[in-house]
């Protein structure tokens, strides 16, 4: 390892609690059988989800944003010991439903309503079930109101005047020489959860939600779609760094092969600006 760290079971219990505020009982076994793999568990998570101890970055996401990807993503893994824990540290950071409606949406766009709306559903009614063991509800539950976030100003407004809607990608202009009625209806639904059409009064402005579309889309191996969303992210402004965090954000979840496919569309985009 590159620095020394006390690998004691005991510590690194401890320091992973410190981090998180809770562990699940499941990762004791595993920190007091290989602690060195759950100090590096601990490591990781805390960097990519800014727990305890890590400083956020003016330049990167929020602990708010990444929330909004990372319970999308558990949820699409039908995750429903996991995912309330997050809900209620969403609650905490005060996010409220509205907030994880909106980003369930964005991950919708490219998972499905069933592991992206229905889930998220199920969490939410999870977390605040009083039998549900895991994590500490904000004294009366969800926030009544909003705390605001950065990237609730961001990403509003595309520099680029051309269409984001997905009945104008050549895929479905080839569908709907076939059955235009299925192609309007299906991008309905997309358009609407990555407002395709420009931001109103919504939390999440298109930008961000490109975020969260490109991280579920790298949990598909998608990595041609990915990369015409990552432009789509960086006309609405998005930065390089924030299509990074959130690639990132789902490594806990599904792997460093998502983060491989995301940073893969990035080099394609980066090679078609050269």
């Amino acid at each position: 390892m590159s620095r020394t760290v006390d690998l004691d079971p005991d510590a690194v219990l401890a320091r992973a609690t410190h981090a998180r505020g809770d562990i699940f009982p499941e990762w004791k076994p595993v920190a007091q059988t290989v602690p060195e793999t759950y100090h590096l568990v601990n490591e990781t998570v805390s960097y990519l989800h800014r727990y305890q101890g890590q400083e956020e970055s003016p330049e990167g996401l929020s602990r708010p944003m990444r929330e909004l990807i990372a319970i999308p993503a558990l949820c699409a893994k039908s995750d429903l010991r996991h995912a309330p824990n997050h809900v209620r540290r969403a609650y905490r950071i005060g996010l409220t439903n509205q907030a994880l409606f909106e980003a369930a949406s964005a991950f919708a766009s490219v998972v499905g309503w069933g592991g992206g709306l229905t889930f998220m559903s199920l969490a939410i009614m999870e977390a605040n079930n009083p039998f549900y063991a895991f994590g500490q509800l904000p004294p009366g539950g969800e926030p009544k109101a909003l705390t605001p976030f950065p990237e609730m100003k961001l990403g509003r407004k595309p520099q680029d005047s051309g269409s984001r809607s997905l009945a104008d990608r050549p895929e479905w202009q080839y569908a709907a020489g076939i059955d235009p009625e299925l192609v309007r209806r299906a991008a309905a639904f997309v358009d609407h959860c990555l407002l395709a059409d420009g931001a109103t009064d919504e939390i999440l402005g298109p930008g961000p939600r490109e975020l969260i579309a490109i991280a579920a889309l790298c949990t598909r191996g998608a990595v041609d779609i990915t990369s015409d969303h990552i432009r789509s992210a960086y006309d609405l402004g998005m930065t390089r760094r924030q299509v990074l965090e959130a690639i990132c954000c789902v490594i806990p979840m599904t792997g460093s092969l998502s983060a491989t496919h995301g940073l893969r569309a990035m080099q394609l985009v980066d090679a078609k600006t050269q």
